[in-house]
């Protein structure tokens, strides 16, 4: 048993020096151990280039009522800020005098009519005495003249008595377009004529509505110069609208057009999108901000905010899994956000292992014990807890 001593005490000076080991890599974990941290695996996939520009509603058709002839309002025929179909009679200005136009102009074309069949059938009797030389030539030829005469006076006064009918028609002033009206610029009894420069009312169809946004046109040369190496792909023409009070309009447009000059002013380029607006929500005039994908990135990496950090001198950076269970530190490069996600343009590849959650306290080089991001996260007492647990 004496014997036995020597090698007694060894043993217990070894089991003494693991366990102190052990305690102090505990205490490097705070006593836990290698933490345990979530990670997302990234991938390359499309992903669209969304672009917000600020604009404003514009009416998808706008006409100025104006008077086509001179005379006093006797009526208005519409309610304003109502709904006026084409054609539907607005103003009825005083016809007294353009029906005297109309009757004169019919007595006109009555006299005329007779005056040419008198001169056309004096032609047709001179013409057999003419060719039996009965009379002079020269009187059939004056016939035939004065009869020509008379038919074009006739087409003359005929002219006249249609653009009087017309001038009558105008006493009547019509919607040129549907719409809805707005307030009335006269009132009756107001003296109105051809040659007046203000409208008489204004009258807008917004159903449905445009809205034009204006956009930086170096942005949109890059955009366009992306397009043309193949990085990005032409995106789609919808469009989806947020109103003045930050809501959404539930409907969406479609871009149209885009203005093929420059505003030397801005240095912007107007965009064109249409919108269905049944219940008369969007009124002319109003800002908007149209929000849009004008290009798809096919080869886009996407990492979710949480998982990049900034570096004191601004620059990004995240923490992956890497081989051993280590993290490892690797700084990346931003370009934009895509919903809750940065889009990472440098610094990743497919299948790289970034950690999302527990990187409070991580270092490069520390061990960790990665599992996927969407596994729960296991919960129990500290390792001190359990040892003094076990001790009881």
């Amino acid at each position: 048993m004496l014997n036995d001593r020597p090698a007694l005490r060894l043993g217990l000076l070894c089991a003494i020096a693991l366990s102190m080991g052990a305690c102090t890599a505990e205490e490097k974990n705070g006593g836990r151990g290698a933490p345990e941290v979530g990670y997302v695996t990234v991938a390359v996939q499309p992903v669209p280039v969304t672009t917000s520009l600020g604009g404003r509603t514009v009416a998808f058709e706008m006409s100025e009522v104006r008077p086509q002839v001179n005379g006093l309002i006797r009526r208005r025929l519409f309610t304003e800020g109502g709904f006026v179909r084409a054609g539907q009679p607005l103003y009825e200005i005083d016809a007294s005098l353009y029906r005297a136009a109309v009757q004169q102009a019919e007595a006109n074309l009555a006299s005329a009519s007779a005056s040419a069949e008198a001169a056309e059938e004096r032609a047709r009797r001179l013409e057999p005495l003419a060719k039996m030389q009965a009379v002079a030539e020269q009187d059939y030829t004056d016939a035939l003249a004065a009869a020509r005469m008379a038919r074009a006076a006739v087409a003359q006064t005929r002219a006249a008595l249609e653009t009087a009918r017309i001038n009558l028609r105008y006493a009547t002033i019509t919607a040129p377009i549907g719409g809805r009206i707005g307030r009335s610029l006269a009132t009756p009894g107001a003296l109105v004529s051809a040659s007046q420069a203000e409208p008489l009312a204004t009258i807008q169809r917004i159903d449905p509505i445009y809205v034009d946004m204006q956009q930086s046109s170096a942005e949109l040369t890059t955009l366009r110069q992306a397009i043309a190496s193949g990085g990005v792909s032409q995106g789609g023409a919808a469009v989806r609208l947020r109103l003045e009070d930050g809501s959404a309009y539930a409907l969406a447009g479609i871009v149209e057009f885009s203005e093929v000059t420059v505003n030397e002013a801005t240095g912007t380029v107007t965009l064109r999108a249409r919108f269905p607006n049944p219940n008369g929500l969007l009124l002319p005039g109003m800002f908007v901000t149209a929000i849009f994908d004008q290009a798809i990135d096919p080869t886009a990496i996407l990492v979710p905010q949480p998982a990049v950090q900034r570096d004191f001198d601004g620059s990004a950076f995240v923490y992956l899994a890497g081989k051993n269970n280590k993290a490892v530190r690797r700084k990346i490069a931003t370009s934009r956000t895509a919903g809750a996600s940065w889009i990472v343009t440098d610094g990743l590849r497919a299948g790289d292992r970034v950690i999302t959650q527990g990187i409070a306290n991580l270092r490069d080089g520390a061990d960790i014990r990665p599992v996927p991001a969407s596994s729960p996260q296991r919960v129990g007492a500290p390792a001190s807890a359990k040892t003094a647990e076990k001790s009881k």
